[in-house]
């Protein structure tokens, strides 16, 4: 007899919940600002048998204590180890090794009508389900530290509604992977995860090991742009990032980088949007001799440069 269509939906998305649930927390963080303390709630995935991956919007600078909640019903007192507001990821630390760690997949690996379900605490309540489809993927979000504005790149959009009380919560595929951590931060109900793949799992080691994740920083604002049809011919690139502002007494300015050049390459890796431009400026590069490839009048050059550390 074949099964109901309906039937099979549900009973993938029941596998999911069984599956990543007891990995799920309930976050309540207790923060302090001059005035006066409150709390506030999230959610947060186990990643080993003692820490767990959040937004670091969920655990913000102010926070002064908070406790873990498991799916059993089972409390413990947490820290936070590291966070990063640039890639909204943070890690805390329970108290013992009671956790059971969620099995990590690769958002890359993603497409667009892929079935996925969001498993967090909204309101306080543990084991909110909703599921969905991914809607999007590439998408973008603003991110903001200390008046630095950058952008969490590759952010996937779904159709599975989030809340405020989602955020750290896990997005996860039909096989119990989990592939992206939801966040709210855009509000508004609209779906959207940071992803899990190689470049924020290096993140979350960062934030294991050292607490922090170290940035190079050139000193310029930039947005992505097409390269004319006649250069793009003659360099083999088609897109790159064109410098808008450079930021006075920086390694931008020193190097001679002007408004209208096209960061086209970083060491030879291409350089098509914002996004590529942010991922190369990685710590290994803070102090190192650096070679930008750039366009500038129609004629291709390179640009010796010596990125710092982002500071915030």
């Amino acid at each position: 007899m074949e099964q109901d269509p309906l039937d099979a939906y549900s009973q993938a998305v029941i596998g999911v919940v069984e599956r990543v649930s007891p990995s799920v927390a309930s976050l309540r963080v207790r923060l302090s600002s001059r005035s006066r303390e409150r709390e506030a709630g999230g959610s947060a995935v186990a990643v080993t048998d003692r820490m767990l991956v959040t937004n670091a919007h969920v655990v913000p600078a102010s926070t002064r204590r908070g406790t873990a909640t498991l799916h059993d019903g089972r409390d413990f007192r947490f820290a936070v180890v590291g966070r990063d507001p640039f890639s909204d990821l943070a890690v805390i630390e329970i108290d013992g090794h009671e956790l059971s760690p969620a099995e990590l997949g690769d958002a890359s690996r993603l497409r667009v009508g892929q079935l996925v379900v969001a498993i967090g605490n909204p309101h306080g309540f543990a084991g909110s389900v909703t599921a969905g489809v991914v809607s999007a993927l590439g998408r973008s979000l603003p991110a903001r530290a200390a008046g630095t504005l950058r952008m969490i790149d590759n952010v996937i959009q779904t159709d599975a509604s989030l809340n405020p009380g989602n955020s750290g919560g896990a997005l996860a595929t039909a096989d119990g992977r989990v592939v992206g951590i939801n966040t709210a931060l855009a509000g508004m109900g609209l779906g959207l995860a940071v992803p899990v793949n190689e470049h924020t799992r290096k993140i979350i080691g960062e934030l294991m090991r050292d607490g922090r994740v170290r940035r190079a920083w050139i000193g310029i604002a930039g947005g992505a742009r097409p390269v004319p049809p006649v250069v793009a011919a003659s360099i083999g690139r088609d897109r790159a990032v064109e410098v808008v502002e450079v930021v006075g007494d920086s390694p931008a300015s020193r190097a001679g980088l002007r408004p209208e050049d096209l960061i086209v390459a970083i060491d030879g890796a291409p350089v098509r949007g914002v996004d590529d431009l942010q991922r190369l400026m990685d710590g290994g590069r803070i102090g190192a001799d650096v070679s930008l490839s750039v366009v500038r009048s129609g004629v291709a050059r390179e640009v010796a440069i010596r990125p710092v550390e982002l500071t915030r």
